[in-house]
């Protein structure tokens, strides 16, 4: 004898209702960030924003003191000033000298600051303090202080240097390459320690027994730089590296000071003095401009390119 047993129909389970509010707080969530970074990106959004808009506005006019005086008005000249500056041979050579000087400056920077980051691990504390006190007295003191100091310690008359090194009476500014060597040791003089204490707080961020591993292993101070250090530096690196570049190729007070404004007949010129001549001296304040917008582009491709080739290599920033 069979039972039949009565089917009841299947009820789904209750749904629970969301939350009021709670898919608007994932999205609230989201910007978040943002709103706490507004502030700060208004005020770059001002300080930045605009005046490159102006700057890249002025290169496409003929804007000379006869337009800053009212005397006549501003034009629309087009690319005028950029065939302008493209044509003359001068840009090209104190081009080519900007890119030279800023990656020499770059390289040595890099490598006292890391070689002395590496010697803060190695010292004691009494030497530790006064190397980085004294690293951050040459860091805090003003361009044009530092470089008049630099002139000073390597005057052919009155500077120390000369009768140190017996030179007797040499110019370390009369001659292209060695002005230019001048100016570079004042920059990286005043460059160094940034990249010293940075790289030195991601060397105090590895792990210890990394490290100590690396020298049981019976590992160099130079290979554990080269294969343990510096790949786990390698994000600070980027930082200190594109700091740098950004720096080292708008030097501007160091050679106008030191060299007395670009050196005899413009040897020692760079971009960054070659646009202030242009604008300033000449009152060509639209080709001033343009070598400024030139200027930041060359700023941001070799800035992608850096990032785009540490991303092939599968970094993370």
């Amino acid at each position: 004898m069979t039972v039949r047993t009565e089917e009841r129909p299947r009820t789904a389970a209750p749904k629970t209702a969301a939350p009021p509010g709670r898919g608007r707080g994932r999205r609230g969530s989201a910007w978040t960030p943002w709103l706490y970074l507004a502030p700060a990106l208004i005020v770059l959004g001002g300080l930045l924003v605009f005046p490159i808009y102006q700057l890249g506005l002025i290169s496409f006019m003929e804007y000379t003191q006869a337009q800053v005086s009212g005397g006549e008005p501003a034009t629309m000249v087009g690319l005028a000033n950029y065939r302008e500056l493209f044509a003359d041979e001068q840009f090209w050579q104190v081009l080519l000298a900007t890119l030279l000087f800023a990656a020499a400056c770059v390289v040595a920077t890099l490598a006292v600051g890391c070689a002395l980051a590496v010697l803060l691990t190695r010292i004691r504390a009494v030497p530790r303090l006064l190397l980085m006190m004294a690293a951050l007295g040459a860091w805090a003191t003003p361009a044009v202080t530092g470089s008049t100091v630099w002139v000073f310690l390597f005057d052919p008359d009155f500077g120390p240097v000369n009768r140190v090194l017996g030179l007797g009476d040499f110019s370390w500014t009369y001659g292209r390459y060695s002005a230019f060597a001048l100016v570079l040791l004042e920059v990286v003089w005043c460059s160094f320690p940034f990249v010293m204490v940075t790289v030195y707080a991601g060397i105090k961020s590895i792990p210890g027994e990394v490290l100590e591993a690396a020298s049981l292993d019976g590992a160099s101070q130079w290979r554990i730089w080269r294969s343990v250090m510096a790949p786990m530096l390698r994000p600070i690196l980027v930082v200190v590296t594109i700091q740098s570049i950004i720096w080292d190729f708008k030097v501007f007070t160091q050679i106008y000071v030191m060299t007395n404004g670009g050196g005899i007949a413009g040897q020692n010129l760079v971009l960054n003095v070659y646009a202030y001549q242009k604008a300033f001296a000449s009152s060509q304040y639209s080709l001033g401009s343009a070598i400024g917008v030139v200027m930041l582009l060359i700023l941001l491709a070799v800035t992608l390119v850096y990032l785009r080739l540490l991303r092939r290599q599968g970094e993370e920033l």
